[in-house]
């Protein structure tokens, strides 16, 4: 199944940072087990007309022939594939290879492989490791409690049970605060996060703040100005970066914009929203009338919201805040409504104010479904999105709880073999260019999700976490991962952190969790390595990350296994080449011989070796 050519555009494949109008190598790797390749040729686009390069035979590594060609990025965003000529005794065939993967017949450009030459993230996104915070319910300090509850909530003690539905669910108040999270960072950084990801912290009439009534401040409830000061600035002396949570699709009800706009329908603020003829009723975030929705179409908001360094969007990333980025809720709805699409000029022009304001601050955007439209470089720098990776992970690991599947109708998702589960990860990634999957938050749940120790089967939060922390992309914690705290749904999810409670269970994970952060930091191919299937069949997944300073090779198991057999080339790896354990959860054995590995599995698990790195030939 994937002893077949391989490309897929990390730094192996691609080794040069593209330039508009440059020349850029291209290379495509070919198992010699695969057959005999007569020809190759790169097919790519210009301006949107196919143009095909012939590629030439760099040389041969071990078990592999590598060949290269160079690709002329004539756009900003060039969509490329591989031609392949096959001999065979009765002729030769032609063969496509795009991000997908390989196939015998023509497929769609959607899914071609994507070199783009706007600016990349930061590297520190790229590199890093995201902890995202639900501020109400993850600390308090000593101040929360002289704090006057608001009018709008009910007061709850640390450990009264989230409520998952109803009329409470918004209103409950734990009463956690940004100067509690200060003194929790300690534990964060321990667990190899380099980034501390708050959802909103401006004042609103609910929990999760995503119903903002100003734009202007910090919520007093949460300590105000001062407290996110001093959050950053000991995040910073740690080595964290900090990014914030903004609503570019809505405000609340509650927003002084708004209440300006009922009142005074003359009013600048009226045209930031869209009100019926008659002013009887507004358009909405899914029809809820305490979220109405943002017309774009006003200058007058763009300017106040996006434009310069008094903008909204550029306040808090500039002194005293300095914030080093944001992600955008529901950023796939924002600028859309009905006949109006102007989702990538807000994006283009929210980047373009934090690039003038700070060039190294991170721009990442929900889009919950198949997110890589939106994606293309140029806007927002990487997706907050499910479809590629936590869906599918979800389905695999399925256990029997009854659990909301990412607000379908369906009581749960549906359990499939891990056949399906590349099938899935492959399509939905396939349209991302490399340089922004790598930017891609990628996250077991997040305070939006049912979390995944009620979803998975037994041990299968980490298993899922090996996964999270071995794939493309920047791994995302939700606070209490790293205890396996239970959720049905978003908001049964958000349950307060459990630090007086906490477990020889709790420590286990937590210790798992805090190991495989270390070694995303420690291990380049985990980070910056392609991405190459090896086997995957039912239970079993067995994937490489390849590196020029050395692979990793993951094998991960949903239950019991009889040998799997793999021959030693399809790894990357020779006989007397080293090979060194990194990290394993419950039992899976190698038997190494002179031409094969052979696996087997006694239930949930994953293992991973450090392999030798991939020598390519030189050009």
């Amino acid at each position: 199944m994937f002893q077949v050519p391989h490309h897929d555009g990390s730094a192996l494949y691609v080794p040069s940072s593209p330039d508009l109008g440059a020349a850029v190598p291209v290379r495509l790797r070919v198992p010699h087990a695969f057959g005999s390749v007569e020809r190759v040729f790169v097919r790519s686009l210009r301006d949107a007309e196919p143009h095909y390069d012939e590629a030439v035979l760099l040389g041969t590594d071990g078990a592999w022939d590598w060949w290269e060609a160079s690709v002329l990025l004539v756009n900003p965003v060039t969509r490329y594939r591989f031609l392949l000529e096959v001999g065979a005794s009765e002729g030769s065939s032609w063969h496509w290879l795009n991000a997908e993967g390989f196939f015998t017949r023509d497929t769609p450009d959607v899914h071609d492989f994507r070199m783009v030459t706007h600016e990349p993230a930061p590297s520190w996104a790229r590199s890093g490791v995201i902890y995202q915070i639900f501020p109400d319910r993850f600390a308090r300090s000593a101040a929360a409690s002289s704090r006057k509850v608001p009018d709008w909530a009910i007061s709850c003690d640390w450990g009264t049970p989230v409520q998952p539905t109803g009329v409470e669910t918004p209103k409950q108040f734990y009463g956690g605060d940004l100067d509690g999270i200060t003194q929790r960072l300690d534990h964060i950084a321990s667990l190899g996060a380099t980034v501390v990801y708050l959802t909103p912290f401006f004042p609103a009439r609910s929990n999760h703040r995503y119903d903002a009534s100003t734009f202007t401040r910090v919520d007093p409830l949460l300590g105000g100005d001062e407290a996110l000061i001093r959050l950053v600035e000991a995040a910073h002396a740690r080595g964290l970066k900090v990014i914030g949570d903004l609503t570019t699709n809505h405000t609340g009800d509650g927003h002084e914009w708004f209440r300006t706009a009922s009142s005074d329908p003359s009013s600048e603020e009226s045209g930031y929203y869209y009100f019926s003829e008659d002013r009887s009723d507004y358009a909405a975030w899914f029809g809820v009338p305490s979220l109405p929705k943002l017309n774009w179409l006003s200058p007058a908001l763009r300017d106040r919201f996006v434009s310069g360094p008094a903008s909204v969007v550029a306040r808090f990333l500039q002194p005293p805040f300095n914030l080093d980025g944001w992600r955008i809720d529901v950023a796939n709805m924002t600028g859309r409504h009905g006949d109006v699409d102007l989702n990538r000029a807000v994006a283009s022009a929210v980047r373009s104010t934090m690039r003038s304001v700070n060039p190294d601050t991170l721009l990442l955007a929900e889009s919950t479904n198949d997110a890589a439209q939106d994606f293309d470089g140029d806007t927002w720098h990487g997706a907050m999105t499910y479809s590629n990776f936590t869906r599918p992970l979800w389905q695999w690991l399925a256990g029997s709880s009854a659990v909301n599947f990412f607000g379908t109708p369906l009581p749960g998702p549906n359990r499939i073999p891990a056949e399906q589960f590349v099938e899935l990860h492959s399509v939905f990634a396939a349209a991302f260019p490399w340089q922004v999957r790598t930017q891609n938050m990628i996250a077991l749940n997040t305070h939006d999700t049912a979390r995944a120790s009620t979803v998975m089967i037994p041990c299968g939060q980490l298993i899922g976490l090996g996964i999270m922390f071995s794939m493309p992309g920047i791994p995302t914690l939700f606070a209490g991962d790293e205890f396996g705290l239970p959720g049905v749904n978003g908001e049964d999810s958000r349950t307060p952190m459990p630090w007086d409670s906490l477990s020889a269970e709790h420590q286990d994970l937590y210790d798992a969790v805090a190991h495989l952060g270390r070694l995303r930091q420690d291990v380049p191919a985990l980070v910056e390595g392609g991405l190459r299937w090896l086997y995957a069949q039912g239970d079993v997944l067995v994937y490489v990350r390849e590196h020029v300073s050395g692979s990793v090779l993951v094998v991960a198991s949903r239950g019991a296994f009889e040998s799997v057999s793999l021959p030693l080339h399809l790894a990357g790896v020779g006989l007397s080449d080293k090979v060194v354990e990194l990290w394993s959860t419950g039992s899976i054995a190698a038997e190494w011989s002179a031409e094969s590995v052979a696996f087997r599995g006694e239930g949930p698990a994953v293992r991973m070796w450090l392999l030798p790195g991939v020598s390519v030939p030189v050009s």
